[in-house]
């Protein structure tokens, strides 16, 4: 989609749809609202004393105004409580807006950057948030549809009257750009079928993505991984026709040599039976999204080349199938990691562990100022927070903590932090065979003995594990 800006009068774009706003409980419009109010003789004013818009956040109302304007309609979408506005409320106001117009069958959009002005939001942020939202609700995945949508939105406009701000918009909308692209090409990932998004699928789409974007890019064989120890990850994918990979991208290389990365690990099982544990019907359904760890490390990275962070970044994705079949693993076997601990399989179906834990030892080799892996790793992870709500975070590092807690306040991400109590390591630890079990001997504590699991392996870096178990499935449209 085109994505452009403008320091004119929103009432005066030549598209077929403008975006206003307005905040609960508001006497009368403010702002750009209240201009084009004015242009339109009172309607807007009118709609708010007659009681049919209440400013709810995301909620809609839609005028159509004659002659008086160029748009064929304008959209009116509430952003809640002004006291409660932030930056995640811009964009679910902007993505309910976006989502009315596409319903209403609009190609072209121009909207104000929700919560500047009497919202206070700076422009720059505020304008992100605006672009991110917009983009993020238009998105669908259609590429198998045999009738696919053809009334999509083909260009959008954020306008800010002020000339002045002219820079500050520019630069924040292209960062959401950016970033909601990056986003919706991670959706993409998790949304395709799992025979065409196998592991080497995803090797091939990491190197374009490399080739694209000025990264360098490695993928480890399963023979790489044999001279590699890393039994824990082979035994994954025993079962599968699928081979195992192990995709490495590189964003600044060249400073690696002077500067420690960040290190991201996302966990890539493209299709998940539980293997001999074998999962339910219902339970498998989805499991097709057990590589969203690993698409959204993809994508991160691609955001990271293109927004051109000045620090190197390295992601690494385990991608792996896992099936039945002669070769596949049996509950009791016992493998050894590349860190030289050995691992009981207690459940096949506790496999993404498994991948994660090799992925680990080898981000060791980059000497990281902070590793952090991203997995959809246990269904535990979505009882205890609630599908769709938040994703858990496991650290023992308060500023890394800190940190994350930053950025999912300022992506709307949401995280939630979870205790990682020595008793979680000690059932790991509790295998008669092995130096680890993969899964522990106690049902109920599913969600932090994965952590426990994972902190093995980490080899005393600043560490953060983020189970995203309960965000992973985005809906195709």
């Amino acid at each position: 989609m085109q994505l452009n800006t403008s320091t004119t009068d929103i009432a005066d774009q030549e598209v077929d749809t403008i975006i206003l706003n307005l905040f609960e409980n508001t006497k009368s419009p403010q702002d750009a609202t209240a201009s084009t109010d004015q242009r339109l003789e009172g309607t807007i004013s009118t709609l708010l004393t007659g009681g049919d818009f209440k400013g709810k956040l995301r909620e809609t109302s839609v005028l159509y105004p004659g002659n008086a304007l160029p748009a064929q309609r304008i959209i009116i979408v509430g952003l809640g409580p002004r006291e409660d506005f932030t930056l995640d409320c811009a964009r679910h106001a902007a993505a309910a807006a976006a989502i009315r117009a596409q319903e209403l069958g609009a190609r072209s959009i121009a909207s104000v950057v929700h919560g500047t002005g009497v919202g206070k939001m700076e422009i720059g942020a505020a304008a992100r948030a605006t672009a991110e939202g917009t983009l993020l609700g238009l998105y669908s995945f259609q590429k198998y549809k045999s009738e696919a949508q053809n009334t999509k939105v083909s260009s959008f406009s954020l306008v800010e009257s002020n000339e002045q701000q002219a820079e500050a918009l520019s630069v924040g909308a292209h960062e959401g750009n950016i970033i909601a692209d990056c986003v919706c090409q991670a959706r993409n990932l998790v949304n395709e079928p799992p025979n065409t998004c196998t592991p080497s699928f995803l090797a091939s789409y990491a190197k374009k993505l490399a080739a694209d974007h000025n990264m360098t890019t490695r993928i480890l064989s399963e023979s790489d991984a044999r001279e590699l120890n890393m039994g824990a990850f082979l035994s994954v994918g025993q079962g599968s026709a699928q081979q195992s990979q192990l995709i490495i991208l590189e964003h600044n290389r060249g400073l690696l040599a002077d500067t420690n990365p960040l290190v991201l690990v996302g966990k890539a099982i493209t299709f998940d039976t539980g293997g001999y544990s074998m999962k339910s019907v219902q339970g498998m359904e989805d499991m097709k999204t057990d590589m969203a760890g690993g698409a959204a490390v993809l994508s991160a990275m691609q955001a990271a080349a293109r927004l051109q962070v000045p620090y190197p970044v390295v992601g690494l994705v385990p991608a792996s199938e896992n099936m039945i079949g002669s070769q596949a693993s049996r509950p009791s076997d016992v493998v050894r990691a590349a860190n030289g601990k050995t691992i009981e399989i207690v459940n096949t179906d506790a496999e993404g562990r498994l991948i994660l834990a090799d992925a680990l030892v080898y981000a060791a080799r980059y000497n990281p100022t902070a590793l952090i892996d991203i997995a959809t790793l246990t269904g535990a992870a979505v009882i205890a927070l609630g599908e769709g709500s938040a994703a858990a975070l496991f650290t023992d590092d308060e500023i890394l903590a800190q940190h994350l807690s930053l950025a999912s306040q300022s992506s709307g991400e949401r995280i939630w932090r979870m205790p990682l109590y020595p008793e979680y390591g000690k059932l790991m630890r509790g295998s008669d065979v092995a130096d680890l079990r993969n899964s522990p001997n106690k049902r109920y504590a599913g969600i932090g003995t994965s952590a426990a699991f994972l902190q093995e392996f980490t080899g005393g870096f600043r560490w953060a594990h983020l189970d995203i178990a309960a965000m992973a499935n985005q809906p195709a449209s």
